[in-house]
């Protein structure tokens, strides 16, 4: 039996990505603090294991776990918080698998489309540089601590995700319901790119990356057709059969969340090269089809 190893398997892509484990016969192990609470919201059959240290050794290990961005201001105790939980983790997770009889057959580690800064229009696969900004420079620091594995001769991924759309949890979860009362609409100028990715080949991609034996380095977990924010919306919209009235100025949104709204405003056209290069293909590349599945299914 195959065996994977999920720091952040409570999160909302862990949660779908341990059912898809254990639909194919792999043992689940996921590394939490709370393994009481971990049990009640995490699919039968996964086992919680409080301590990196204490678990058995996997054939897959996928690295998901960090503080939340866009869970509450950035402050500058957040944002140190936000750094040092992904290092911190990362960095323990690498020391003890590397230190395995067997090692892994991969690491699998989080990063994010946020590592290219604000760029505007320009169109960015993984050979761009990074920002220099907040984000950019986490994105840097998280996949730096994870490339430390590949000092003990393990294959690591790092996934730069971008909005992941799922019916019951995440960004899109969030924005359905003021769409619903006619009140959603566009952030500023809405000239922004949302780099999306659908749930499910959020987790194809990352189980396909498991499968690819050279497969290696950064990739873009972003759908190929990025949107910008005024088209997100629109699409939503007309998915939903509502009007898009509402939108909410550049300065109103930095009064409501502070810096974080930087994020929402800038974006980035991340498109996903080397994954499609290594030969995945997408189920879902067009945003409409995307939202129609969603929508129907909540």
């Amino acid at each position: 039996m195959k065996k994977a190893l999920v720091t952040g398997g409570t999160g909302f892509i862990g949660r779908h990505l341990c059912e898809s484990f254990l639909a194919d016969g792999w043992a689940v192990q996921v590394i939490t603090r709370d393994t009481d609470a971990a049990a009640r919201v995490l699919p039968a059959g996964v086992v919680p294991v409080a301590n990196i240290k204490a678990a058995e050794p996997a054939d897959a290990v996928i690295n998901l776990a960090g503080e939340n961005l866009a869970d509450g201001r950035w402050t500058e105790a957040r944002k140190r918080e936000m750094r040092e939980s992904r290092l911190r983790i990362t960095r323990e997770l690498t020391e003890t698998i590397g230190a395995w009889d067997v090692l892994p057959r991969v690491l699998i580690s989080g990063s994010a489309v946020g590592y290219y800064g604000a760029r505007g229009a320009d169109v960015l696969d993984e050979s761009q540089p990074p920002g220099d900004e907040f984000q950019s420079e986490l994105c840097v620091a998280w996949e730096q601590a994870a490339r430390r594995a590949e000092a003990a001769g393990i294959r690591v991924c790092r996934i730069r995700t971008g909005i992941v759309l799922g019916a019951d949890d995440g960004a899109l979860a969030q924005m359905i319901t003021p769409f619903r009362f006619g009140l959603g609409g566009h952030f500023g100028t809405g000239a922004q790119y949302m780099p999306w990715i659908h749930i499910r080949d959020e987790v194809r991609a990352i189980r396909f990356l498991i499968d690819q034996e050279n497969a290696s380095g950064a990739f873009n977990l972003t759908a190929p057709e990025p949107v910008t924010n005024r088209e997100f919306t629109a699409t939503l919209a007309r998915v939903l059969h509502r009007p898009k009235f509402a939108w909410v100025p550049g300065p109103a949104l930095k009064l409501m969340v502070g810096e974080m709204a930087h994020l929402l405003l800038t974006g980035q056209r991340a498109i996903p090269s080397a994954l499609e290069k290594a030969g995945f293909n997408f189920e879902f590349r067009r945003l409409q089809p995307a939202l129609q599945d969603l929508v129907g299914a909540r």
